[in-house]
């Protein structure tokens, strides 16, 4: 039985997101330089606040963000992207890039280590080490 999904990607709000968005960094071992420990918590609170960040939720539950840079009309930069594991295959992650691709007007580029994952979003144009989202 699949319960009805009512998406809905916010623009982050600290008060409302942060505490979500870090209990979701933390069930990742990858993500824990981010989120353990007050100076960690700190500085990518800023990093949020300082970026384009959107938070997608389903049915008011918090399922993941993705952090994006606006480099002035020279690119924008997808620095971060993260789905809670148990929201994975919901195309969530999609979603929010799509979000940024909706937004901002100039080439979309992310900054990756996770490269198979953009490929199989349909993402193939790599320069260097960026892939291309949208040009």
């Amino acid at each position: 039985m699949n319960k009805t999904q009512n998406i809905l990607i916010k623009p982050y709000s600290e008060k409302r997101d942060a505490e979500l968005l870090f209990n979701i960094m933390r069930q990742e071992n990858d993500w824990q330089d981010y989120c353990v420990g007050k100076e960690a918590i700190k500085n990518y609170s800023i990093a949020l606040k300082n970026c384009a960040t959107y938070v997608l939720y389903n049915n008011d539950i918090c399922c993941g963000f993705i952090r994006a840079k606006d480099d002035f009309g020279f690119g924008v930069y997808i620095q971060d992207l993260l789905v809670c594991k148990y929201n994975r295959g919901n195309s969530y992650g999609k979603m929010l890039i799509e979000q940024v691709c909706k937004d901002f007007t100039s080439t979309v580029y992310v900054l990756s280590d996770v490269d198979k994952y953009y490929k199989k979003q349909g993402y193939n144009k790599i320069e260097g080490r960026v892939i291309v989202v949208r040009e």
